[in-house]
């Protein structure tokens, strides 16, 4: 393949990004007519109570943000963006950072600004209007940090698109997400159940301020999401029709264009459907531009589906003649048997292991219940309860997840982690009365259900816990170290090892490190160590066994 010099490439974005569509694109303004561009000041009641009118921010005792907000699209976005503020600049500065940690030349910042703005030309002819109009009441509130990546009304916009680009462009850990529904002879009361991991990763300081939010829309159904701040999409939700969406990744090719960010997909089914046929039928409307399964459970159907949409195809799957199903990050409807992406998925990842064990974890739980699910999502073993190694993304607990989330939608029930990851307590809230909760007003008065709070998992006081925390730090170190080329002790290794002795990677990373300096017998050692544990995917294990053949020679 040619490689188009530095700047050819230069000249070429800066030719596209003055072209009438990114022009269009950059100065595109939502429909603000009808509504009142205006709001009631915040109020602080206290150090993690605020309102704005009859909207408000609470945090709750276990390290939660609950979010009332109600009304049109305006209201709601400008509501959102006052009492939310702080934490939305915070997750701006949390992202961008990393960009800026990944790309800190000036001058490729400046290419990554144009590469957006002709990515992203497309977008805003794919969002709703009532979508694009909520996030530019949001983006009122952005900070003024980032203004030099675009104005704060398309940054927003750009970020809603930020996870189909993530997965997209490239195929990383962030994704890896699990997630089941059982019903009837599989559920304990006979009742629908859905849980998921939400495993998106954009570093630990991400997932540390997570907001419950619930919303009252003056069109469509009342619900409630897992979000963070500036997000106005959904991942995990439920509506107070019992409807719950959450979504899992698929295999894509690389789109040569931003359509509908996913999360606003889901976000529109949570907010206007109420059945799986409608569900489908608002899938069908919307072009997107990375593979997604969308895990739909419905309390009126009494079934849960999976709606698996990509640039190119639509199809649903549906466990006939089976009271569960499943969902990692391939696709299961026969529309995609013999799609190359997904059999490569299948094939190549960790999706079809993790789908595997989430067989084998029901099967040993004949009945499920809340507690039950919630055991499964923090389950960090492999098939046949293998050790293979904490933070192994063939666990359906890798260690790393946002959140975790568990669903009743025939009562209104749902659980919701707390930190760490999906170890925390679960907290619960029932949405027949979370909404008539916030209407009065009560500060003092708990929105969730404290008696259904399911406890942390007994893992985090372990010492394995504590381990697998500083093998954290230690292989950012030698990451680190190997990226500069440095020099790293060997107290630092024999500690890295130790500390996360079944997982496959820490000999990986060693090996290189070792191949590095030169130090062959050493590497090798620590290679072939690596193929003894279970490695993550083949391409995982296909670059270990290159460099041992390097070696080798």
């Amino acid at each position: 393949m040619k490689i188009i010099p530095n700047s050819y490439f230069l000249i070429g974005l800066i030719v596209l990004s003055t072209s009438c569509g990114i022009k269009k694109s950059i100065n595109h303004q939502p429909k603000l007519e009808g509504y009142i561009n205006k709001i009631p000041e915040r109020v602080k009641i206290n150090d993690s109570t605020y309102t704005v009118g009859v909207n408000q921010l609470r945090k709750n005792q276990h390290g939660l943000w609950e979010l009332y907000i109600k009304g049109d699209p305006l209201e709601r976005g400008l509501a959102n963006g006052s009492l939310t503020r702080q934490l939305y600049q915070n997750q701006e500065q949390i992202f961008f950072s990393k960009i800026e940690e990944m790309v800190p030349s000036k001058l490729k910042q400046a290419l990554l600004r144009k590469f957006l703005a002709w990515y992203n030309r497309k977008l805003y002819l794919n969002i709703t209007e009532e979508y694009k109009t909520e996030i530019f009441g949001v983006s009122r509130y952005a900070g003024d940090n980032y203004d030099y990546i675009a104005e704060d009304y398309l940054r927003n916009l750009y970020l809603h698109g930020a996870h189909d680009i993530g997965h997209a462009l490239k195929d990383l850990a962030l994704v890896g997400c699990s997630s089941f529904a059982v019903w009837d002879d599989k559920s304990e009361d006979g009742s629908l159940l859905l849980a998921r991991n939400f495993d998106f990763y954009a570093g630990d300081d991400f997932a540390k301020e997570k907001i419950i939010a619930f919303v009252n829309p003056d069109k469509g159904y009342k619900f409630m999401s897992v979000t963070w701040g500036g997000m106005i999409g959904v991942v995990s939700g439920m509506n107070d029709q019992g409807l719950t969406v959450t979504i899992n990744a698929g295999k894509s090719d690389i789109p040569l264009v931003a359509k509908t960010p996913i999360s606003l997909l889901t976000r529109e089914i949570l907010q206007y459907a109420s059945t799986i046929e409608e569900a489908i039928a608002i899938a069908k409307k919307r072009e997107v531009f990375v593979s997604e399964a969308i895990l739909v459970g419905s309390a009126k159907d009494h079934n849960a589906v999976a709606i698996e949409v990509s640039p190119n195809n639509f199809g649903v799957y549906q466990a006939n003649n089976s009271s569960q199903l499943l969902c990692s990050n391939h696709f299961q409807s026969d529309v995609y048997i013999n799609d190359e992406n997904n059999r490569k998925q299948k094939a190549e990842s960790h999706s079809q292991y993790r789908y595997e064990r989430m067989e084998e974890l029901l099967s040993e739980n004949q009945k499920m219940n809340p507690k039950k699910a919630v055991d499964i999502l923090r389950n960090t073993k492999g098939l046949k309860d293998k050790n293979i190694g904490y933070g192994n993304e063939k666990a359906l607990n890798q260690l790393l997840a946002h959140h975790g989330i568990v669903f009743k939608p025939e009562q209104l029930k749902v659980w919701v982690s707390t930190n760490p990851y999906q170890l925390g307590e679960f907290v619960s809230y029932d949405l027949n009365k979370v909404f008539k909760k916030f209407s009065n007003e009560d500060f003092n008065e708990s929105i969730s259900e404290e008696s259904l709070t399911i406890p942390e998992d007994n893992f985090v006081t372990t010492n394995a816990y504590k381990n697998y925390e500083r093998y954290r730090i230690l292989r950012h170190k030698l990451l680190k170290i190997i990226k500069s080329n440095g020099k790293a002790s060997n107290q630092l290794l024999k500690e890295l090892v130790y500390a996360n002795a079944e997982y496959w990677e820490v000999y990986a990373l060693v090996g290189k490190y070792y191949y590095n300096k030169g130090y062959d017998a050493a590497a090798l050692i620590q290679f072939k160590k690596a193929l003894t544990k279970e490695i993550t995917t083949v391409p995982d294990k296909k670059r270990i066994e290159k460099y041992i053949k390097k070696i080798e020679r």
